[in-house]
């Protein structure tokens, strides 16, 4: 296992050059950089400075027979300082060199249009993901197993197709949709006036007491958690029911139910350890998913300050940085939480061996 894990982690670095280098590529033949806003912006500025003159000049130069120069466009010189000042004036491959050298000594840069360290930046927004993905995937997990197990050992009955229609509908409700819906009914919109619109926090929150300050972050944190809760019940559930489906079927478990073994104990007992294995080892990848896939557009309607908004606004803004820095840190999490899976694994059954599989 030792081995294994050794070869899995000499990939991580040439995984993660593989997924850099793809992006610079894209990212190279892409419209509409940083530099070329920049440009737009400025160029939107100097027209408007000369729409009040236009008249004048254009009658100034047809009385003396002149050409009017005012959509000539920008100074070579002022694109130049533009390009410059993004590190454009670089060939591709020279800023491509650079990036991957300063990557290696995890040096992301500096975001084009905050003035901080990237690295800063993801650290300062990380708590507020992993809040809500922490609480997202322990209120899942909390909630699917025991229905799974329920759905499992009462497989056909009402409560099994009721209970699979409800989560399928809430499966088939976009997370997103569920969070505007709330907002107007319960964040004083047309209905109710319960629960705050935007941020984890109240104005104050510092100088409040300990308690008050646990119960404001529960206020404002439950709609959320609530949009992205109800759409993740189905899957693992579904997987918990067919994982004690497919135990409950074997030989062992009619040899312990044969020796007089109670239900309770042979589901605890004996089915719990094998049905689970799938499901508790997926924990970290669940974790990571949340994170980095379903907190984007619940952090940008609640105005959530975590790194779903971060990348929003970067991406809006064409700040490379900013972009290409979250994409390396999302990328080598998600390698070593693969790794953590893989191990998690085995530490729940130690008879499965990834390295004598690949042997």
């Amino acid at each position: 296992m030792f081995a294994y894990i050794v070869r899995r982690i000499a990939l991580i670095p040439l995984t993660l050059l593989g997924i850099i280098t793809l992006n610079f590529m894209i990212v190279q033949v892409a419209p509409g950089g940083p530099v070329e806003r920049v440009l737009a912006q400025l160029q939107g500025l100097e027209a408007s400075s000369r729409l009040s003159t236009n008249a004048r000049d254009v009658s100034a130069s047809t009385s003396a027979g002149n050409v009017y120069r005012g959509g000539q466009g920008l100074d070579p010189e002022l694109v130049a300082r533009v390009e410059k000042q993004f590190g454009f004036d670089k060939p591709p491959l020279e800023r491509y060199l650079l990036m991957i050298k300063n990557y290696v000594k995890f040096d992301l840069g500096e975001s084009y249009y905050r003035s901080e360290k990237v690295l800063d930046l993801i650290l300062a927004k990380l708590p507020v993901s992993i809040s809500l993905g922490l609480w997202t995937t322990i209120i899942t997990y909390l909630v699917s197993i025991p229905l799974g197990i329920r759905k499992a050992v009462h497989d056909g009955s009402r409560f099994d197709i009721a209970s699979s229609y409800v989560i399928i509908i809430g499966y088939a409700i976009p997370a997103f949709m569920l969070a505007v819906v709330m907002i107007v009914v319960f964040s004083g919109g047309e209905f109710l006036d319960w629960f705050p619109l935007r941020g984890l926090t109240s104005e104050g929150w510092a100088e409040m007491s300990p308690i008050s300050k646990a119960l404001d972050y529960l206020w404002h944190i439950t709609m959320p958690v609530i949009a992205m809760t109800i759409g993740g019940f189905a899957s693992l559930t579904m997987l918990t029911k067919n994982s004690f489906l497919e135990e409950i079927r074997k030989q062992y478990v009619l040899t312990a139910r044969a020796k007089g073994l109670s239900e309770h104990r042979v589901l605890y007992g004996h089915i719990f350890r094998n049905a689970m294995l799938l499901v508790i080892s997926g924990f970290p990848a669940a974790l990571i998913s949340i994170l980095f896939t379903s907190a984007v557009l619940i952090e940008v309607i609640f105005s959530l300050d975590g790194l779903g908004l971060l990348s929003f606004e970067s991406t809006v803004n064409r700040d490379y940085p900013v972009i290409f820095g979250s994409l390396y840190i999302f990328s080598l999490i998600g390698l070593v939480v693969n790794l953590l899976s893989d191990l998690t694994y085995h530490l729940v059954d130690r008879r499965i061996d990834f390295a004598a599989r690949n042997a």
